[in-house]
């Protein structure tokens, strides 16, 4: 914790010798990053409920094979 503490320190004294322009980067690559890391909790959280409803189906014996027939039948309009 004391290393963050140390590095946000650094990064302010560095933010105060840059310009205007050069700080609006700054801003845009920080939430650049944080777009980046909502994206990949994202995919974790899909992947986790993928994972849990596969198990869901397999503990009721619903096959890929079902899944795919209740599909086709939906687009049959069946």
């Amino acid at each position: 914790m004391a290393q963050v503490a140390v590095a946000r320190e650094i990064l302010l004294r560095e933010l105060e010798d840059l310009s205007e322009d050069k700080v609006v980067e700054v801003i845009d690559f920080i939430r650049f990053l944080k777009s980046q890391e909502s994206k990949e909790e994202m995919r974790r959280r899909f992947a986790r409920a993928l994972e849990e409803a596969r198990a869901i189906a397999k503990s009721r014996g619903i096959t890929d094979e079902d899944v795919l027939e209740e599909i086709k039948a939906v687009r049959e309009g069946r």
